[in-house]
């Protein structure tokens, strides 16, 4: 049976990005950096540290939160287990996050393919695509050997290994994505539907295990990458990506400051609200 992907974010991510657009001063795109974040650690929620402040409760496997709007610079993350008391025994990390302005993201965080918890930053690709046509971007961040990609049963993507990706072009339309182990059909995720939306990139991760058979996949998208001119511009729905993988590098970023700048408003308006009432 087939199964149809969705995006996973997180409620209180979801409510952190709502409330920065409306607290955030506009930016140009060339002046910030976007970053999103994967957690692909099966059975691990997770407390998420930036220069040792805890930024992110209770992060859950499969959740996706992003993009954030970010100032360029070098953040340092650590990835504890839920409800660490700080950051000084990280499951992940710590380990620096440079983020260069105008420059589009995805932070990883996920097994390698012995199955130990480690961390891939991706640069993403945002450039236009041919009219009538999709990018899909397949990224393997699972514990697992190398794999095949399925497209409509036919071998589209051949020994895909951790924690690499590919990129295909394709007419728009919806496909059957499967994920086999390579050199084989049977797939080992999936099968399930992929839409491959026009002027979009379309990433579909691989994460889990193997061997504790919970492999699954997780998507999202960024729209926008029309070759019209007069096109929406890219970079507000999701992620898209190019071939990178870097030892290493860590997870999430930035998130502090959107927390900090929440607290901050909170404690602005309350205080406006004790001195209207008096």
């Amino acid at each position: 049976m087939h199964k149809t992907l969705k995006i996973g974010m997180t409620a209180g991510a979801l409510g952190a990005l709502v409330a920065l657009g409306g607290l955030a001063p506009a930016q140009a795109a060339e002046d910030v950096a976007k970053l999103s974040v994967l957690h692909g650690v099966p059975g691990l929620t997770v407390d998420v540290y930036v220069n040792d402040k805890l930024t992110l409760d209770d992060f859950k496997p499969g959740d996706i939160a992003g993009p954030l709007d970010l100032p360029a610079g070098t953040y340092t993350v650590a990835i504890t287990a839920s409800d660490a008391a700080d950051a000084s025994a990280p499951a992940i990390g710590p380990v620096d996050l440079p983020l260069e302005a105008g420059k589009n993201y995805t932070a990883a965080a996920h097994l390698d393919e012995a199955g130990k918890p480690t961390a891939t930053l991706f640069t993403n690709d945002i450039s236009q695509v041919a009219a009538g046509e999709g990018r899909l971007t397949v990224r393997h961040v699972a514990a697992a050997p190398a794999v095949d990609v399925l497209a409509n049963g036919a071998v589209a993507i051949t020994a895909l290994v951790n924690p690499n990706e590919s990129v295909l072009a394709l007419p728009a339309g919806t496909i059957s994505a499967a994920v086999a182990a390579t050199g084989t059909t049977e797939p080992v995720i999936g099968p399930a539907d992929v839409n491959v939306a026009e002027g979009t990139n379309t990433i579909v991760y691989a994460w889990g295990s193997l061997t504790d058979k919970n492999l699954a996949l997780a998507v999202q998208t960024i729209e926008g990458l029309h070759s019209n001119p007069d096109s929406i511009p890219a970079g507000e729905a999701g992620l898209v990506a190019t071939n990178q993988a870097n030892d290493s590098t860590g997870l999430m970023v930035g998130v502090a400051a959107v927390l900090m700048g929440l607290v901050a408003a909170a404690v602005v308006g309350m205080r406006r609200l004790s001195v209207a009432r008096r």
